[in-house]
């Protein structure tokens, strides 16, 4: 291997470093081993589920959005971290500050709030779970203040 070979090797080997460490996706989540970072339950239902992914750590899950907006409350998030939320009819991570938030009639889950959130309003509107609920603003969910600089950017 020529000197220019390994500079182009090195130069690629540096690049895909830097891409894989800025890029933060969602976790899978284990429904039957883990637990929520807040309340300890078990995060058993992936429709309320939600996670923050951050570069060199693993993913923190929470079994309800309350327990993500006070979990974020009391502890600053990390640099480069991302908050997802689950699309509570497809079960698909969608980020935090994409998705639409709904005030469900009936509240559910774990920790029995009745904030849902969906990747866009079709997808809300065909959820029955969502049918005749109030739309919810993200800074309702969440203090401004916690997911400040929480787009993984």
């Amino acid at each position: 291997m020529n000197w220019t070979d390994r500079i182009a090797l090195v130069a690629l080997a540096a690049v895909g470093f830097v891409a894989c460490q800025s890029t933060s996706k969602p976790a899978a989540l284990d429904s039957r081993n883990e637990q929520c970072q807040t309340c300890r339950m078990i995060v058993s239902d992936a429709a309320r589920a939600s996670q923050i992914v951050a570069p060199y750590e693993e993913a923190r899950f929470f079994d309800d959005l309350s327990c993500l907006s006070s979990y974020i409350t009391a502890h600053p998030l990390a640099s480069g971290a991302v908050i997802y939320v689950a699309d509570h009819r497809t079960r698909e991570w969608v980020r935090w500050d994409q998705a639409v938030y709904t005030r469900a009639l009936a509240p559910g889950g774990a920790m029995g709030s009745p904030v849902v959130a969906h990747a866009s309003v079709g997808s809300r509107d065909a959820d029955p779970a969502a049918a005749g609920g109030t739309p919810v603003d993200v800074r309702d969910v969440f203090p401004a203040s916690a997911t400040r600089g929480s787009g993984g950017h």
